[in-house]
């Protein structure tokens, strides 16, 4: 039976019926064919001072409280704002505004640690806020990046658009691997 088959000229003949349905019940899972959802897309929205981005949710390993010890590490950056133990990991804490140029992070009750999935550079980024989960589809996807007060316009990969509202997309792996990011020594 075709795609564009008529279910309701199926009615007498159920056992094609339901050939039918579930053939378009696994095109639309699949993304493809008629009546078939857009895909989504997840990320974790977050703020940098007045700014909000999203990062892919496959990036961030997870969000935590600020710690409250914090290791300053001598003669390092002054974005590096040291290293916490946190759960028995040790976790080098970058003050992501810092380190973009546009400040220091203010701690807040807000202020929150992004750390980041990736296997073989540790990182924990100390944002303003954290948004929680952001969903989007396809169609609100645009290759197009804005300029940005904090100046991250290099570590940007696109933009998601929701009506008023701009969602830049932060690739928090283009950052870690970043030769700027890996020069953490005060020179």
């Amino acid at each position: 039976m075709s795609n564009s088959a008529d279910l309701a000229a199926l009615v007498e003949q159920p056992f094609a019926l339901l050939q039918e349905m579930e053939h378009r019940s696994r095109a639309a899972h699949s993304g493809h064919g008629v009546g078939a959802l857009p895909s989504e897309w997840v990320g974790v929205g977050f703020r940098i001072g007045e700014e909000q981005f999203v990062a892919s949710r496959e990036q961030v390993r997870e969000v935590l409280m600020l710690p409250d010890a914090i290791t300053r590490v001598p003669g390092s950056e002054r974005w590096l704002l040291g290293i916490a133990n946190l759960r028995g990991q040790l976790l080098p804490l970058i003050d992501l505004k810092l380190l973009l140029g546009s400040g220091r992070t203010t701690l807040r009750r807000t202020t929150r640690v992004i750390s980041i999935n990736h296997r073989e550079v540790p990182a924990g980024l100390v944002v303003d806020e954290v948004l929680g989960f952001r969903r989007f589809t396809d169609h609100e996807y645009s290759t197009t990046v804005a300029k940005t007060i904090v100046r991250c316009e290099s570590f940007l990969a696109g933009t998601y658009k929701r009506g008023d509202d701009s969602w830049p997309v932060f690739n928090f792996f283009d950052l870690v691997e970043s030769k700027m990011f890996l020069q953490a020594a005060a020179e």
